[in-house]
């Protein structure tokens, strides 16, 4: 079993502000618990969020492991819950290889909507993320990700296709507990708002 705490500066979630848009700051505690039980893994993690009663749950679980040749896969199932909005309620399956210090997944939407958008089933997103060892214990972390809606989902909800990323780094300060800072943010500001605006997101997490 292993768990996790942080305390986050910002929630963003693919690019996206989690809360009020209106201001770069606004601390979410999060945290979550694991358990593996040879390949097989499942867990849970929740984070305040700005809307409905202000939590989000996530529950997943999956299978995980070595392919060979230092490739590792991971694939598994995760319900986004949200208490008191069950419209934004979303299932997603998901599957992703490593290789060394990056790591390419594919999520696809399998409810009616993604997060409360009506005719989303079906979308995708795709995301490429490396972790590099820059120093003894600060590690450099790089994402892109792409989210993809469908054709249907675009004229019922006004919804468009959008790139995030994230460009950071992340200090081990021993005994479990780390510190990270990065600039969050995705495309299409023009169409999402400011919810889509580039952030300074400072984290620190403490590990068991």
């Amino acid at each position: 079993i292993a768990t996790n705490f942080s305390l986050t500066t910002k929630y963003k979630f693919r690019g996206q502000d989690q809360s009020d848009a209106s201001s770069a700051w606004r601390p979410a505690p999060q945290g979550g618990f694991d358990y593996a039980l040879g390949a097989f893994y499942v867990g849970v993690w929740a984070s305040a969020v700005g809307f409905g009663t202000g939590t989000e749950v996530d529950i997943y679980g999956g299978v995980k492991g070595d392919l060979g040749s230092g490739l590792g896969y991971d694939v598994g199932f995760l319900r986004y819950q949200y208490p008191g909005l069950a419209a934004a309620n979303t299932n997603e399956i998901y599957g992703a290889l490593t290789y060394g210090p990056v790591t390419a997944k594919y999520s696809h939407t399998v409810t009616d909507e993604y997060f409360g958008f009506a005719e989303t089933k079906g979308t995708g997103y795709l995301d490429l993320t490396a972790n590099v060892e820059l120093s003894k214990g600060l590690t450099g972390n790089a994402h892109v990700g792409f989210t993809r809606f469908p054709g249907a989902g675009k004229a019922a909800s006004g919804v468009v296709n959008y790139v995030d990323w994230k460009l950071g780094a992340t200090m081990d300060l021993d005994k479990g507990l780390s510190a990270g800072a990065a600039f969050v943010g995705a495309t299409k500001k023009d169409v999402w708002g400011d919810i889509n605006k580039t952030r300074l997101v400072l984290t620190v997490t403490k590990t068991m």
